[in-house]
Formats: structure tokens, C-alpha cells, sequence
């Protein structure tokens, strides 16, 4: 079964012609090929007669118009010249209305007739009459009642309400609507109204968009199919595996983060008839993929639509792991799309977002996700176990056929070396277990509970030195935990400060209860390092500071101590030499291979544990560095295991 990876990045435009757009109009779209196709024949035709039509009845209009302003200009002159003789005729009867004094009127702004006009009354004008009327009145009352009228047009409050009274008078009297004041204004006026009732018929005669993403339904050649359409931006890929079956192209996986999966109209099992136009079935995966990798915008598939009943889409949590391999997608030869393969190292967290191809889990490396636009596809947690399973069984089968007498050799001076600590329980962490994935949640530790800090690597790599320069330093912020011992008291030794001095019975009771991170005898006596004395520094809110041997880590680990282990590992050979003739010692060149040798192979079969890891290179410089990584413990939550949590 061939894949390849429907990722291509595209430069054109995708279009809907060919045996897609036939499709089309057999599938009812007819309306919308048409409206594309006529749009300037229909507004070619019609527009002219509408707008003939509507200029006829505009003249018509201004005509009746300019015969209306003729009546009212007629009676307005009458009634202007009617007003005149009569004030002409009785030039000294009555009090002279300043209303009359200025009785003119604009051609431009025609004038209501004398019945419908406003009273406009002017403060000053007002003033005026009341003080002529005050000097015809004979009695004191009278007189009086004009002077309070006066008092009050005096006023502010008055003189506010009297500009509102004109200002609403004048304008619920005005002319509605205003004549305009030239006739060009009004011509303008028609030519404007004629372009937005054009603008609105052509938009109207304009063909419907196609829809830029969706899924239709139609018969094509006997066949059921579905039409999609998926936008596709430049920079996103397409999100897919194809695989071929004789000549048949099937999508074979739909990948998280692409354009296929967010649209939602792709499903695996669908068969591929064609992309915007061009004829899919027969060809090569390989070859589809060439096609694809010209194409983005609006890509428009036609499918078969898969046979399998596809169930509801189930959101997924995302399950966050620790790798425990490495792993690399080039040298795999089952991964399915080695475009799509992820690889990732020993220490390594992923973000799982889908484990619905339990031989596949889809997933990204931690802090990758803005430069990693596709989930990448790694082994799932079984199918690495069985396949490691069979290499072993491999590899266990052609042992035989190896030197037994070097082999021999080699373990047999391994054991002539003498450890002060060797574990009782446990020679190795779990030989026989085959290390996937372990579950991981994010976990800040509290101001209160220190994580105790596990210093890992051979004799002779400075992990003594760095543990001693902390305590020194810092004594009231770190601390080490008071072992355990079955040897008499010394002189000037204290219970509690130097050593807990217990007896064998005790000691071995607390062993078999597995309260012993680890233990070892010397000179018939026994020593160890139980979690109670770890805990009673942590209690005390100070930093536990251990140097441990590697058996000691799973007791460490299956703890409710939850301790953060730094492996301290050797540089090269020079320098190594070098670090050591600091503190007077001169090793031999096959002392410093065995020390570099030895650190290999504790991180090859226990790095998965370790949180970090620091090369000592320099003394100083690898202090700094334990002291950055210790203080982050404090302003940045670290990556735990899931059981550690419950």
C-alpha cells in the first residue's frame, strides 16, 4: 500500500471549470451559471428604455413646477400691492407695525401668503410699541401694567424664550420641501438619483458567488457523489494521506491542523475523482501530490463518498507524554507517511491530540506548535512495545552466535568493582520493561515543600563537590538528608545530626518496608538514605541535596517526594583530566575511558528519568548552572509524571 502527503503549497487560483462545472449545472445550479453568463446582454438591452422613461416623466415634473412658482409669484405681487394702497390711502390712522416696515421678498425664495405667514416678533420692535402705547394711556394703572411688561421682556429667561419662539415659528412655516436654489442644482440632483438606481440594477443582474466552502450532493455517471469545496490558504497545508487501491485514490488520514480537518468535509475512506477539474482517478499518489502542490485558494473536490458510516466526531483531551526513545521517521520503515513522521529524543514531551489510530497517535513536541502547522505522526504506545518486543527476541536469538569468552570477561570485571551503596531490590530499574511513554501534567512546586534535588553520575564527574559547595554556601536554603546506620556511635557523633543510629533489626525492617531510597553494607555494617529523612528536611522548608547511584532512583521516584534529578555528566576526555588533577588526582587514560564509558551507558538506560543534565566542564560553571535550574523550581511549573498528581 503506497501514501504520500497531500501538502502541496500553492501559486494559482483554483478554478471550477471542466467536468466539475458540468456537474454543476446537472446538479440544479443552472440560476447561478446563467446570471454569470447574461449579465451584460440583459442591462444592454433594458437600461436605456428605464431610463428614457424615468427623464420623460422628471420633465414633466419640472414643468409643473415652474407653473406652480408663476401662480404664487402672481398672488403675491397682488397681495403686496393690495397691502400698499391701503397704507397709502390712511397714512396717519393707528400705530405704526414694524412687521410692514421691511416688506420685501427674495426671487429665489418664494414667500407664503399673508394668512400662513409666521409672526416674527423682535425684541426691539416690542420695546418700541409698549413704550409709545405707555405714553397714550391716562390712568396710573394702566401705566403700571406697561411697566412690568417692560420689566419682564428685560429679562434674560424672556429674551432666551423669545429666540426659540422665532426660530420655531420660522421654521414649521417654511416652504416644504425647498425649492432649489439654481436649476443646475436640481439637474444634478436627477443625474445622481439615475446613477444610484443603476448602481443598485447592476448589482441586482450580477451572478450569485459560488460558495467558498461547502459540500453538495449530486449523480455523476451512475455514481453519488459530493462536491467540496475547501478554502485553502498559502501557508496552511492541505492536511491529508492518500493511498491507492488498483486505480482508485482514497484519503487514508485526515491530520490535525490542515485545511482538510478544520473544514470537516473530508473523510477518510472518500475516493478522489477530481481536483478542480483535473481527473484524479488512475493516477499515482506520487502524482497526486505533484498536482497538489500548485494548487491553493478554493480547491473543489469531487468524491465518492467512503461506504463506512463515519461516526460523530468525538473531541479528544490531550494527553501530554514523556518520550522514553528516541525516534527517528527516516529510519522507520513502517511509518505510513514519512513526510508526516515526527522525531523526537529521550526526554522529549509530546502533546498527543489523537490516538484514534492506536498504531499512529498524532501529536507535537512541546514549545514546536507555532512552527509545526501539521500534527506529525508518531508510534502509538502498543505497537512500539510489540515491535521493541520482537527486536529483542531478535537479538536475543543471535547472542549465542557472539564471543561468550569476551563477553564473560567483561562481566566479570565489572563485578571485581566495589560500590559502597548496592541495592538489594531492583539491580536495574526494570531491564525487562520496554520504556514507551510515561503520562506527564505540569506541576509548580509550593513555597512551603521543596522538591528534593537528586544529583546522578559516575564516580568522579564532581556531583560530590557541587552537592558540598551547596550545603556551604547556602546552608540556611539547603540541607542533606541524615543516613541511617548500624555501627556503634563515635566519639562526638550526635543521633540525629550525624547519623540515625538504629539497630540491624530496625534497619532491616525498614528495608523490606521499601522506606530505603537505597542502602548498601561496609565492614559488615549497613548504611542507607530513608525518604523519612528526606522528608524531615522538607518539612523544615529547605532544599533536600542527595548524590545517589542510579539503582536508588525508582524507590526515589515511587515516593511522594517528587524529586527532581540532574544528571552531572562527564566532558571529554582531556577535560575530564583536567577537572580531576584540580583536586590532586591523577587517573590513568583507561580510568577516565571507564568514567566516560560508565556515564554512557547510565543515561542510556536510566536519561529517561533524569530531568536535566549538566556537563561538568567547569566547576564554576556547572554551579551556576545547578543553581539556574534549582532557582526556576521556583518561578516556572516543570513537567511531572501524571501519578505523582492523584
Amino acid at each position: 500500500m503506497t501514501t504520500s502527503h497531500l501538502n502541496g503549497h500553492v501559486a494559482g487560483e483554483g478554478g471550477g471549470e471542466g467536468r466539475g462545472g458540468d456537474e454543476e449545472l446537472r446538479g440544479g445550479q443552472q440560476h447561478r451559471e446563467m446570471a454569470v453568463d447574461c449579465p451584460g446582454e440583459l442591462g444592454s438591452r433594458t437600461l436605456p428604455l428605464r431610463r428614457s422613461a424615468q427623464l420623460e416623466r422628471i420633465r414633466q415634473h419640472q414643468e409643473d413646477l415652474r407653473r406652480r412658482k408663476e401662480e404664487e409669484g402672481r398672488q403675491l405681487d397682488l397681495n403686496a400691492s393690495l397691502r400698499l394702497r391701503k397704507l397709502s390711502q390712511h397714512p396717519h390712522i393707528g400705530i405704526d407695525n414694524p412687521t410692514f416696515l421691511q416688506d420685501s421678498h427674495t426671487p429665489l425664495q418664494p414667500v407664503l401668503s399673508s394668512q400662513h405667514t409666521p409672526a416674527l416678533l423682535e425684541l426691539e420692535e416690542l420695546l418700541l410699541s409698549l413704550k409709545q402705547v405707555r405714553g397714550c394711556l391716562a390712568d396710573q394703572q394702566s401705566q403700571n401694567d406697561i411697566e412690568l411688561v417692560l420689566t419682564l421682556l428685560h429679562k434674560s429667561d424672556f429674551q432666551s424664550a423669545l429666540k426659540i419662539h422665532n426660530a420655531v415659528a420660522a421654521s414649521m412655516h417654511r416652504p416644504s420641501p425647498p425649492y432649489p436654489h439654481t436649476e443646475q442644482a436640481l439637474q444634478l440632483a436627477m443625474e445622481s438619483l439615475l446613477q444610484a438606481h443603476d448602481s443598485i440594477a447592476e448589482k441586482e443582474m450580477e451572478p450569485e458567488p459560488l460558495p467558498t466552502q461547502g459540500e453538495t450532493l449530486t449523480q455523476w455517471g451512475g455514481e453519488t457523489v459530493k462536491i467540496i469545496r475547501i478554502e485553502k490558504a498559502k501557508d496552511i497545508p492541505l492536511g491529508a494521506t492518500v493511498r491507492n487501491e488498483m486505480e482508485s485514490v482514497v484519503i487514508s488520514r485526515i491530520v490535525r491542523g490542515g485545511a482538510a480537518e478544520k473544514s470537516g468535509l473530508l473523510s477518510e475512506g472518500d475516493e478522489i475523482l477530481e481536483i478542480n477539474g483535473v481527473e484524479i482517478r488512475g493516477k499515482d499518489v506520487n502524482q497526486v501530490f505533484d498536482i497538489l502542490a500548485d494548487m491553493h485558494g478554493l480547491l473543489t473536490f469531487v468524491l465518492i463518498p467512503s461506504t463506512h458510516t463515519r461516526p460523530p466526531p468525538v473531541k479528544e483531551n490531550v494527553v501530554h507524554v514523556k518520550a522514553h526513545f528516541d525516534y527517528d521517521p527516516s529510519d522507520d520503515p513502517y511509518v505510513p507517511c514519512r513526510e508526516l513522521g515526527l522525531s523526537f529524543q529521550k526526554g522529549d514531551i509530546l502533546h498527543i491530540i489523537s490516538q484514534s489510530d492506536p498504531n499512529w497517535w498524532q501529536a507535537y513536541r512541546d514549545g514546536d506548535e507555532d512552527n509545526q502547522p501539521l500534527a506529525g505522526l508518531v508510534p502509538g504506545k502498543s505497537f512500539q512495545q510489540q515491535r521493541e518486543a520482537m527486536k529483542q527476541t531478535i537479538e536475543e536469538d543471535k547472542e549465542p552466535e557472539k564471543s561468550g569468552k569476551l563477553w564473560c570477561a567483561k562481566k566479570n570485571k565489572r563485578k571485581r568493582k566495589k560500590l559502597l551503596y548496592n541495592a538489594h531490590r531492583n539491580d536495574d530499574v526494570d531491564n525487562e520493561e520496554i520504556l514507551t511513554y510515561e503520562e506527564m501534567a505540569l506541576y509548580h512546586q509550593p513555597a512551603n515543600r521543596k522538591r528534593p534535588i537528586a544529583l546522578i553520575g559516575p564516580t568522579g564527574c564532581g556531583q560530590a563537590e557541587l552537592r558540598q559547595r551547596l550545603l556551604n554556601n547556602q546552608p540556611d536554603r539547603f540541607a542533606g538528608a541524615v543516613p541511617h546506620t548500624t555501627r556503634s556511635r563515635r566519639e562526638g557523633e550526635q543521633s540525629g545530626r550525624d547519623y540515625h543510629f538504629v539497630s540491624r533489626q530496625t534497619f532491616e525492617a525498614e528495608q523490606t518496608a521499601g522506606k530505603l531510597i537505597e542502602s548498601g553494607e561496609f565492614e559488615k555494617n549497613l548504611y542507607g538514605t530513608s525518604t523519612d529523612s528526606v522528608r524531615q528536611v522538607i518539612n523544615t522548608g529547605k532544599i533536600c541535596v542527595l548524590c545517589l547511584h542510579t539503582q536508588a532512583l525508582k524507590v526515589l521516584r515511587s515516593s511522594d517526594l517528587k524529586p527532581y534529578i540532574i544528571f552531572i555528566a562527564p566532558p571529554s576526555q582531556e577535560r575530564l583530566r583536567a577537572l580531576l588533577a584540580k583536586d590532586n588526582k591523577n587517573p590513568k587514560p583507561e580510568e577516565l575511558r571507564d568514567i566516560i564509558e560508565r556515564a554512557r551507558e547510565m543515561e542510556q538506560s536510566c536519561g529517561h528519568l533524569f530531568d536535566a543534565i549538566i556537563v561538568n566542564t567547569d566547576q564554576d560553571k556547572a554551579f551556576n548552572e545547578l543553581l539556574r535550574l534549582i532557582n526556576k523550581l521556583d518561578t516556572e511549573p516543570q513537567w511531572v509524571p501524571c501519578s505523582w498528581l492523584r
